[in-house]
């Protein structure tokens, strides 16, 4: 594929990742406040400012948020980055490779 395609297709994608994002923070939210519930057995996690909380409690609900989200983000991140790719035979990022030469 040409060069000038290959850099067109990340701006393309661009809404297309953006909604991607917003469906796996949407996700991450919902899959964190299940584990929360079924770690602690409690409906809402703590935030940084509950005066009640200690700091490991907050520590805690942080870690485990962010590993979530972390991981749901990279799931959904990859899985339409391969459906872009099947659909258009192009990866949806550039390649800073193909810029070097």
């Amino acid at each position: 594929m040409s060069k000038s395609k290959k850099k067109k297709l990340p701006f393309v994608y661009q809404p297309i990742g953006f909604a991607l994002s917003w469906v796996s923070g949407a996700v991450a939210g919902l899959a964190f406040k299940q584990a929360w519930k079924a770690m602690r057995h409690e409906d809402d996690a703590p935030s940084a400012l509950d005066q009640e909380r200690g700091w490991g409690e907050i520590l805690l609900a942080a870690a485990v948020q962010g590993a979530i989200f972390a991981v749901v983000r990279t799931a959904v991140d990859r899985t339409g980055a391969k459906a872009i790719a099947r659909s258009t035979g192009v990866w949806p990022v550039a390649d800073d490779k193909d810029d070097a030469h």
